[in-house]
C-alpha cells in the first residue's frame, strides 16, 4: 500500500470512527439540553474552522465561498445540517441511537433515490431492489417501534439533501464548513443569550468537566469533516462507500451493547432487510465501477 493510500485509509477510518462514537460524547453531556448543546457545537465550530483555514493558508478558498450565489445555497445547507445536528443530539438524549443509526444506514440508498427523482439518473435493477428491501426494513421497524421511525427518516433526508447541495456548490470543504457555521452562529448566540437570562440558565454547562467537553464540540465537529476530505482525495469511491457503514455500525453496537436499548426479533428482522439491501447495493456498485474501468481502458486502447 502506497503512503498516499495508507494516509487516505487512516483518514477515512478516523472520520467514520469519530462519527460512529459521537453517541458516547453526547451521552456524557445528556444533562445539557439539546438546544444548548447545539448552540455550543455551532459557536465553537467557527473558531475551529478559522484555525484550520489559517493552518492550511486557505483564505482564497474562503473568499471564493463568499459569493452571493454560494452563500444563498450554503444558507440552505446550514439549516439542513443544523436540523440534523439538533435531532441527532435529541435522539441520543432520548435513548434512540438505534433509530438514528438506521437513518445513516439507509442514507446511501436515499442518495441514489434522490438522484433518480430529481436528477433523472437511471437506477439499475439491483439498485431498485436495494431501495425496495430498505423500504421493507423501515416498514418492519415501524411495526417493531409501534410508530414510523421518523427520527431515522428525518436524519437520513436532511443529510441526503445537505450532501446534494454541497455537491452542487463547488467550494472547499473547510471553507464551506466555516461559512455554514458562521451563518448559524448568530442564531446560536441569540438563543444562548436568551437561555442565560432564564431561571437556571448558564453560559457553559454546569462548569467542571462540562467546560472542556463543550469547548471540544468544535474540533469534534470539524475534525471528521477534514479527515473525510483528505480521504476522498486519496481513495476510490468504492472504498469510501464500503467504509461509510462503519459509522452507523458503531452507533448500532453502542446503542445495543452499551446503552442497552431494546433489540428484539422484529428489530433484528428490520435490520436484516436493511443490511441485505446494503450488501446488494455495495456489490452492484463495485461491479458497476469495475465495468466502468474496463470500458475506460478499452476506450484508451482504441485511441
Amino acid at each position: 500500500m502506497s503512503p498516499a493510500l495508507r494516509l487516505g485509509f487512516l483518514c477515512c477510518l478516523g472520520c467514520y470512527t469519530i462519527w460512529g462514537a459521537l453517541p458516547l460524547y453526547f451521552r456524557a453531556l445528556d444533562h445539557i439540553r439539546p438546544e444548548e448543546m447545539l448552540a455550543h457545537r455551532i459557536i465553537w465550530s467557527v473558531p475551529t474552522g478559522l484555525i484550520l483555514i489559517l493552518i492550511a493558508r486557505n483564505w482564497q478558498q474562503l473568499k471564493a465561498a463568499l459569493t452571493r450565489k454560494h452563500v444563498l445555497w450554503l444558507c440552505v445547507s446550514a439549516l439542513l445540517i443544523g436540523v440534523n445536528w439538533l435531532l441527532y443530539i435529541w435522539a441520543v438524549s432520548q435513548e434512540r441511537v438505534m433509530e438514528a443509526s438506521l437513518g445513516y444506514y439507509i442514507n446511501p440508498l436515499i442518495n441514489v433515490l434522490i438522484g433518480a427523482v430529481f436528477f433523472t439518473e437511471r437506477l439499475r435493477p439491483a439498485q431498485w431492489a436495494s431501495v425496495g428491501l430498505a423500504t421493507i426494513g423501515v416498514a418492519v421497524m415501524t411495526s417493531a417501534l409501534g410508530y414510523l421511525p421518523w427520527v431515522a427518516l428525518v436524519l437520513c433526508f436532511t443529510f441526503a439533501f445537505y450532501s446534494v447541495i454541497r455537491k452542487q456548490v463547488q467550494v472547499d470543504s473547510r471553507a464551506g464548513f466555516v461559512v455554514e457555521a458562521a451563518l448559524l452562529a448568530p442564531l446560536a448566540l441569540i438563543w444562548l443569550g436568551w437561555f442565560v437570562g432564564q431561571p437556571g440558565g448558564r453560559i457553559i454547562g454546569d462548569g467542571g468537566w462540562d467546560i472542556p467537553l463543550l469547548l471540544a464540540a468544535g474540533p469534534i465537529t470539524a475534525t471528521p469533516l477534514i479527515l473525510f476530505a483528505l480521504a476522498a482525495k486519496r481513495l476510490r469511491l468504492s472504498t469510501m462507500g464500503m467504509m461509510q457503514y462503519l459509522g452507523p455500525t458503531l452507533q448500532f453496537l453502542i446503542s445495543v451493547l452499551i446503552f442497552k436499548e431494546p433489540f428484539g426479533l422484529t428489530h433484528a428482522i428490520a435490520f436484516g432487510f436493511i443490511w441485505t439491501a446494503l450488501i446488494v447495493f455495495t456489490i452492484d456498485s463495485l461491479m458497476g465501477e469495475a465495468k466502468a474501468r474496463r470500458l475506460a481502458r478499452a476506450a484508451a486502447s482504441v485511441r
